[in-house]
């Protein structure tokens, strides 16, 4: 590409753009690529993954013709864009930690729930002094979800915690109480 084809105002990138131009949209890439990705990388704290999401921007406004919902306001379309793709990154993200999580409690329910029904002791003398054990907010959590029967978003929110932070302390909570009924075999 010509070095004036790389200074077009965005006004004239638009107008290319809509057109079809390639040129045009090499000079949109050079022009917002290394701002965009900076922008990713501050919310994502991931370079590669910022690199990737804005490649793939770039990719979606060619391919997907995404340059016929530019207006008049280029720079904050696309730095708007980057941001919600970036924030659906993060949903993701966070999606599959919740998810990841939610296995680990199902797998480690049925652990403490083998353990606690093979143990030679009446259950709940057994549960009672393991749950001594317990303190603060796994205590609580436990109780809320297991005896109270209450969802996680319910325990979550009388507790004044984020649901993930309740399933962590699920976790903790499990964890402890696997290691004792073990140890009392």
């Amino acid at each position: 590409m010509d070095q004036q084809n790389a200074h077009y105002s965005n006004d004239e990138l638009l107008d290319r753009l809509k057109n079809g131009d390639l040129q045009a949209f090499d000079a949109l890439y050079k022009k917002y690529f290394k701002l965009l990705a900076v922008s990713a990388f501050y919310f994502l704290k991931d370079e590669s993954e910022a690199y990737d999401l804005t490649q793939n921007l770039f990719m979606d406004i060619w391919e997907k013709k995404l340059y016929e919902n530019f207006h008049e306001d280029l720079k904050g379309y696309l730095f708007l864009a980057i941001r919600n793709r970036c924030f659906n990154a993060i949903k993701a993200r966070e999606r599959k930690i919740e998810k990841q999580l939610e296995y680990q409690l199902m797998y480690t329910d049925r652990f403490i729930e083998e353990d606690l029904e093979g143990a030679d002791r009446n259950y709940s003398v057994l549960l009672s002094r393991l749950m001594e054990r317990l303190k603060g907010q796994r205590k609580t959590a436990l109780n809320l979800v297991y005896f109270q029967k209450k969802k996680y978003s319910e325990a979550a929110e009388e507790m004044g915690i984020g649901v993930n932070s309740l399933k962590t302390h699920l976790k903790s909570a499990l964890k402890v109480l696997r290691k004792g009924a073990k140890n009392e075999n």
